[in-house]
């Protein structure tokens, strides 16, 4: 569909054809050389060619509330988008959207003032009772979301000077309610009101509630998991969980929705490179797992694949957080998420089916991806390396002593691109990283070197706790404090496969060095003279 061009008056386009009242049927296409003022509103708004800030705005300018069709014309297109308003834009374009429901709002209580007005006159009392409650119709739909109220709350903040004009509409509906010919209307009247007095206070008001229904000690223990113990065993982590559960009392489907949130925002938030692919494979194997565990933990009353069900529903309304997520890794996360816990019987397949049909018809309305197709999602890489990880694992207990180059070539393989990151990552997230590790150094000559350098961005990546080889390094070179002891001594120690006194001399820099990177490591590797096998 073409988007309409840059410079084009759509708020002039809006009002001419409302002006029209009732309009003609839409076209579905719109070709080159389209008369854009003909075009049927419904075909400008729906698709977002427009934003909705700049429609409530046109909206809010039509003040000849003396045509009842044109009036009806608009209320109708506000009925298209007011209970799913949305901004994928910058901040300031949020703002905007704010500013300009609250100007719609003051537009609403106009219109109704003038139809109250217009009753007082007993010329028409069908029409003005039709017309009045139309738009107080509009007025319950749009206060009835606390979406919307608290974007008026934020446009209050930032222009006080339009809320007043708002408060002064409103204390002339209210002074106008008793006159009102009707209960039915009167009623109506008095929840507008009603709802629109609550703006002011809704922090205040909702602040037990807010505190009820977040949890940071959840969010924080997953952040800590994710970023300092990814190689950790999953037994630990779900014991921290299910304790702090109990202690605070949360509900379980909040519990569960805290920790798919607190995923989330790491994805979106992790810096780019080997952070980003640990916390994607964080999120989408090792948690998944980890709930699997949890689930040993619920009550025998208590159903955990609807509490699950439950969480991923409330998830699903965070549609501005998902959406940021998506654009960073630039795939359907929470499709993949709900995938990985089918897999694991923590979903039926009528829920399974249901999330992802809610979460589908939510993505057609998100902004696209601004890179490359041809980019390969993370997450989806990370989920294939793991059974990649388990092969490789079965090649290297293998025995290759007669002919090495089968596992020459797998490792020779993992050091391309970044298939070395992935498959760590992959490893690190399903407990096999120190399986991995203690296999990498056990043969020679060139398979060793590979394999050590292999070693080395493990435990520069992961940690040296993960890796035998530097655990025994670590602990035979390094003094109390963190003081490396000197080379005399260095060259005393015998232990491990290799044992030269340039090898301990190698480990020594490395140690004394943790932000050498990976190719410095490498071409360290191509002065044999600086490793002698034994």
């Amino acid at each position: 569909m073409e988007r309409l061009p840059m410079g084009y008056q759509y708020e002039e386009i809006l009002s001419q054809r409302s002006n029209m009242g009732h309009l003609e049927p839409s076209r579905s296409t719109f070709g080159p050389g389209h008369d854009w003022t003909s075009t049927q509103p419904s075909d400008i708004v729906l698709p977002q060619m427009v934003s909705y800030a700049t429609v409530l705005t046109a909206i809010s300018k039509f003040d000849d509330f003396s045509r009842d069709l044109c009036v009806q014309a608009l209320l109708e297109i506000m009925d298209m988008f007011c209970d799913n308003l949305s901004c994928h834009g910058k901040a300031e374009e949020c703002i905007s959207l704010c500013r300009a429901l609250m100007n719609a709002l003051n537009w609403l209580l106009r219109c109704s003032l003038y139809y109250v007005e217009k009753l007082k006159e007993i010329l028409d009392p069908v029409t003005g009772e039709c017309q009045l409650s139309m738009c107080l119709k509009r007025l319950e739909s749009i206060l009835g979301s606390t979406k919307n109220r608290a974007l008026i709350h934020i446009a209050k903040l930032e222009e006080p000077v339009s809320w007043a004009s708002v408060e002064q509409s409103l204390l002339q509906l209210a002074d106008g309610i008793s006159l009102l010919p009707s209960i039915q209307l009167q009623n109506q009247a008095e929840d507008c009101v009603s709802l629109i007095r609550s703006i002011p206070s809704m922090l205040s008001s909702h602040s037990e509630q807010l505190h009820c229904t977040g949890f940071p000690t959840v969010h924080a223990i997953v952040m800590l998991e994710g970023t300092m113990n990814l190689t950790g065993e999953a037994r630990p982590f779900v014991e921290q969980l299910n304790t702090v559960k109990r202690m605070q009392k949360i509900p379980s489907h909040l519990f569960l929705l805290e920790v798919w949130k607190a995923c989330i925002v790491g994805l979106i938030e992790s810096p780019a490179g080997t952070d980003e692919l640990k916390w994607t494979a964080f999120t989408f194997l090792k948690i998944p797992q980890v709930l699997s565990k949890l689930k040993k933990f619920w009550l025998a009353d208590q159903d955990f694949n609807e509490d699950l069900n439950t969480a991923f529903e409330y998830l699903l309304k965070l549609t501005p957080l998902l959406d940021k997520a998506d654009q960073r890794c630039n795939c359907d996360c929470v499709g993949l998420l709900l995938q990985e816990c089918h897999k694991l019987t923590l979903l039926s397949n009528h829920h399974l089916d249901n999330l992802v049909a809610k979460r589908t018809a939510d993505r057609e309305h998100a902004p696209r991806p601004t890179e490359s197709n041809t980019i390969q999602p993370n997450p989806g890489l990370i989920l294939r390396a793991e059974p990649t990880v388990t092969n490789i694992l079965k090649t290297m207990d293998a025995d290759h002593s007669k002919s090495p180059e089968g596992l020459l070539g797998v490792l020779g393989h993992m050091l391309t691109g970044k298939s070395l990151d992935l498959l760590l990552a992959a490893a690190a997230a399903t407990g096999k990283l120190k399986s991995f590790a203690s296999k990498a150094a056990s043969t020679r000559a060139l398979l060793f070197d590979i394999s050590f350098l292999m070693l080395c961005h493990v435990a520069q990546t992961y940690g040296s706790e993960v890796d035998l080889l530097f655990m025994v390094i670590n602990f035979s070179s390094l003094g109390e404090g963190g003081v490396l002891l000197s080379t005399n001594q260095l060259l005393g120690v015998r232990k491990g496969p290799v044992s030269s006194e340039f090898f301990f001399f190698f480990i020594k820099m490395y140690l004394r060095s943790h932000t050498t990177s990976y190719s410095e490591i490498s071409s360290w590797s191509k002065h044999r003279f600086a490793l002698k096998w034994l």
